[in-house]
């Protein structure tokens, strides 16, 4: 795998869980052929609350990477792909307008698509209870968004202009569109975004490192941890 520029072999270290965020980074990382180090951090044994990593996360959350060359940790998935974007001048435009263009849409996914999309999963199959306010609630407002990027996708390939951090940051939650609720095929210029996502070589080898770390079969205390999400307090 060749070094993207500016950014060494030993750079990049990658606390990373094969969620919808981690996987956002862990594209990016195979995309720009970054050489990078794999720190998993089991969420469902709840590592993410180890203190070692709560001083580089201290929202508890991953993915994070350690610039190891900036001597500089970066937490949340928006400004993790914004920051590998600018460091190897990769997959964001240099121009004003494109990069306008860009960070909406990155914001856009980071602000409401991610948070909406993942109570809607969360409602639909995992909840203890099922809560019919909550599902309509979560569901409707996913198929909004749904519309409004089949909308965007209907003149272009990808969501931004050229193949871009907004579609990495976007990708890895649509493709759960099954656990949405969603019939991909009312959304046919999303359906075909995917697939032309889907494709993409980098994608592949992201996803194969996702099977790589992720556990064949959780157990009950394990989906307690995943799905309770809260520290124990002192």
């Amino acid at each position: 795998m060749a070094t993207a520029a500016n950014v060494n072999s030993s750079d990049i270290d990658f606390y990373y869980w094969p969620t919808p965020n981690g996987q956002k980074v862990a594209i990016f990382l195979e995309e720009a052929q970054v050489r990078y180090r794999v720190h998993p951090v089991d969420i469902s044994k709840g590592m993410q609350f180890a203190p070692d990593f709560e001083k580089i996360s201290p929202n508890n959350r991953m993915p994070v990477i350690v610039d190891r060359q900036l001597d500089a940790s970066v937490f949340e998935s928006g400004a993790i792909l914004l920051h590998l974007a600018e460091r190897t001048g990769q997959f964001i435009p240099a121009n004003p307008q494109g990069r306008i263009e860009v960070l909406q849409w990155l914001f856009w996914q980071m602000g409401g698509l991610g948070p909406i999309l993942g109570q809607t999963v969360f409602f639909r199959n995992y909840a203890l209870e099922q809560l019919p306010l909550a599902i309509d609630r979560f569901t409707n407002e996913t198929m909004r968004l749904y519309n409004v990027l089949n909308k965007r996708l209907a003149d272009r390939e990808y969501i931004a202009g050229e193949y871009s951090i907004a579609d990495m940051a976007t990708y890895p939650w649509v493709v759960q569109f099954a656990k949405q609720g969603i019939e991909i095929e009312d959304f046919p210029h999303v359906a075909r975004w995917l697939k032309r996502i889907e494709n993409r070589p980098a994608v592949k080898r992201a996803y194969t490192l996702a099977e790589a770390v992720r556990p064949s079969q959780l157990t009950d205390e394990q989906r307690k941890q995943l799905f309770a999400q809260q520290k124990q307090v002192a």
